[in-house]
C-alpha cells in the first residue's frame, strides 16, 4: 500500500501555533464585565454562576415530554408493561433536576432584590416543584384536548400520533403548558427559558404568562407571537404569522417602560384567526368570530363577526348589532 512519506529534517518543522493575544483579550473582557456590573442598580454578582441553565432545562422538558407521552415520546424500546416504571423513574430524576433550577432562580431573585427570607429558598423551591408535579396529570389531560383539536382541525392530519410526533404547534403548546404552570407557581425565569427553548425549535413565541384555554390549535405555526398578558379562550384556532401583541408601551417618569400592564388581546371561545393577522392592544375578539388573513386590528370585534383583509371589512350578523355597539373603541 502506497503511503505518502512524512517530511524529515528542517522542512518537517510544524507550523507555528496561532497567536491570539489571549492575555490582552481576557483583560479587556474583564474590564467590560466590571463596567457592566458597576452600572447595575442591583447588587453585585455573588461570584459563582447562579442562573438556571438553558441546556439543563431543555433536557428536563424533553424528559417531561417522555413522561407525559411515554409510548410516543419515550424511548424506542419501551414496552407498555413497563410504562409506569419508566414514568416514575423519569419523573423522580427530572423533578429533582428541576428543583435545582428553580432553587437557582429563587436564590438569584432574592439576592438581586435584597429579600429577607422567612422560609429557606430550598423549601420554597421544593414547594413549587411539588405543586408542579401534582399538576402534571391535569396538564396531560389538557394537552390531550390540544392534540385532538389539531387532529380534527387539520384535514392533512391522518392520526393523533402524527399530530403529536410531527406538528410544531403541538411541541410549542406542550412547552407552553409546562412553562405556564411554573410561571403561575412562582418560577417565571425558568418558565421563560422553557418557552424560549420551544421558540428556537419551532419559530412559535408564546409567553408563559399568557392564559390559554383547552383545545388550542396552532396550524403550521411559524412566526406566531402571543404576548404575556394575552387571554385565549376554549377551542381557538390560529395559523402561521399571527401576532397577538401590544400596541403601546407606556413609560414611567424615568423613561423606563412600565411592566406587567394588561396590553395584549383577549380572544374569546371558538375564534379562528387566519395567517398573517395582527391584533394589537387590549382589545376583545368576540366569541365565534373569524379574523381573515393579513388583517390588522386595533379595535374590539363583536361576537360571531367576520373580519376580512379587504378594507378591513367586518360582516356582523344582524342580531349582534347591539353587541357591537356596546364595544368602545380601544386606542
Amino acid at each position: 500500500m502506497n503511503q505518502r512519506a512524512l517530511p524529515t529534517g528542517p522542512a518537517a518543522t510544524l507550523p507555528a501555533q496561532p497567536q491570539w493575544e489571549l492575555r490582552q483579550i481576557v483583560d479587556e473582557l474583564r474590564s467590560v464585565r466590571e463596567r457592566w456590573r458597576e452600572g447595575l442598580t442591583s447588587s453585585q454578582e455573588c461570584g459563582a454562576r447562579e442562573f438556571p441553565s438553558r441546556q439543563h432545562l431543555r433536557d428536563i422538558v424533553a424528559a417531561l415530554c417522555a413522561a407525559l407521552f411515554p409510548m410516543r415520546l419515550g424511548p424506542l424500546d419501551l414496552q407498555q408493561e413497563s410504562e409506569d416504571f419508566f414514568v416514575g423513574h423519569t419523573l423522580d430524576t427530572t423533578l429533582t433536576n428541576l428543583h435545582e433550577q428553580v432553587r437557582r432562580e429563587l436564590s438569584y431573585h432574592a439576592r438581586q432584590h435584597g429579600l429577607q427570607q422567612t422560609v429557606p429558598i430550598e423549601q420554597q423551591a421544593l414547594a413549587i416543584v411539588q405543586r408542579f408535579a401534582r399538576a402534571l396529570p391535569r396538564i396531560r389531560a389538557q394537552l390531550d384536548t390540544d392534540v385532538q383539536a389539531a387532529f380534527h382541525g387539520d384535514p392533512a392530519a391522518h392520526s393523533v400520533d402524527e399530530v403529536l410526533l410531527c406538528y410544531p404547534g403541538i411541541l410549542a403548546i406542550i412547552h407552553y403548558r409546562l412553562a405556564h404552570s411554573l410561571h403561575v407557581l412562582g418560577a417565571p425565569l425558568v418558565a421563560r427559558i422553557i418557552a424560549e427553548v420551544a421558540h428556537s425549535q419551532t419559530g412559535i413565541d408564546i409567553h408563559p404568562g399568557a392564559v390559554i384555554g383547552s383545545s388550542f390549535f396552532i396550524d403550521h405555526g411559524t412566526g406566531v407571537v402571543i404576548g404575556e398578558t394575552a387571554i385565549i379562550g376554549e377551542r381557538v384556532r390560529i395559523y402561521q404569522a399571527v401576532t397577538l401583541g401590544a400596541k403601546r408601551f407606556p413609560a414611567g417618569s424615568d423613561g423606563v417602560l412600565k411592566k406587567g400592564l394588561a396590553r395584549h388581546p383577549i380572544v374569546q371561545d371558538d375564534v379562528v384567526i387566519y395567517a398573517g393577522a395582527t391584533i394589537l392592544g387590549r382589545v376583545t375578539i368576540g366569541q365565534g368570530s373569524v379574523i381573515g388573513g393579513n388583517v390588522w386590528l386595533t379595535r374590539n370585534v363583536a361576537p360571531h363577526s367576520h373580519v376580512t383583509q379587504a378594507q378591513n371589512h367586518q360582516e356582523v350578523p344582524r342580531e349582534t348589532d347591539a353587541v357591537l355597539a356596546s364595544y368602545s373603541h380601544q386606542p
